[in-house]
């Protein structure tokens, strides 16, 4: 009888212990979903820093600004930036992070940027534009992000404006549509020097990373003219991604703008 009383209460602890973890694990997943950072609501850009305590989201260098062109110091392009894209780079897959559409790269592109490398490792998309040129907001913007061999970043910023047909654009959207979450293997060659960004004038300075955990000492590279996409491509990437996936504007604090022409 003892046995069967000791056996009984044995199970009976088991099964609380069970339920206890299960609403534990249940409590800790549903506390991350709450607190895990998107672009509306209670985790909205305005409330990165509350739920992001460890990033630099509320350092004095962040991204995006809005680049005043007559309050930039202009100087003569020179060799600061040297655009080394082919037409064999392989891009590997890509996957719909709940943020934006991004493209990931196989080892193959770079630029060199004041005599370091950066190799290309994604693409990846915003739209409304995150940066602005004299407070005009572009309908989208592309973003190339490049590292180095320790881990410092360059980021290439394009602003898009709405016009004729892109067929760089119909290419990278002939991977869609993709569900969040998702990821599609791609393995195909894409020739970037389509863009001849070495033709184009670009503004440069020192941000962050426009997403957490909003990493400083990010060098940013915004192009001066915008590339052209048609309206068509512009709601076909929109329809993917997050409404209004941008960052609002950060104070400049200080930074100086360059101007290269």
């Amino acid at each position: 009888m003892n046995a069967k009383i000791t056996l009984f209460l044995s199970a009976a602890l088991i099964t609380t212990i069970s339920c206890t973890n299960s609403k534990k694990n249940t409590h800790e997943k549903n506390q991350e979903n709450e607190h895990h950072w998107s672009y509306s609501g209670e985790t909205s850009p305005e409330h990165w820093i509350e739920i992001e305590k460890n990033s630099d989201c509320d350092g004095k260098h962040q991204s995006p600004i809005n680049i005043i062109h007559k309050n930039a110091d202009s100087v003569r392009i020179q060799e600061d930036l040297k655009i080394q894209y082919t037409p064999t780079t392989l891009i590997s897959e890509v996957e719909n992070n709940g943020h934006s559409i991004q493209f990931d790269f196989e080892t193959g592109d770079s630029i060199n940027y004041k005599n370091e490398t950066y190799y290309l490792k994604q693409i990846h998309f915003h739209e409304p534009s995150e940066h602005k040129i004299n407070g005009v907001i572009y309908p989208i913007e592309m973003h190339l992000v490049h590292v180095n061999k320790t881990g410092k970043i360059t980021v290439l910023g394009l602003l898009g404006e709405e016009g004729d047909e892109s067929q760089l654009f119909e290419f990278f959207e002939s991977f869609l549509p993709i569900k969040e979450g998702a990821v599609k293997d791609i393995h195909q060659k894409i020739d970037l020097s389509s863009l001849f960004l070495e033709d184009k004038h670009y503004y440069s300075y020192e941000g962050s990373l426009t997403t957490p955990p909003c990493t400083e000492n990010v060098n940013w590279i915004v192009f001066k003219e915008p590339i052209v996409l048609s309206v068509e491509e512009v709601l076909k990437l929109r329809n993917n991604m997050p409404i209004n996936n941008y960052r609002n504007e950060q104070p400049l604090n200080e930074r100086i703008v360059t101007y290269h022409f």
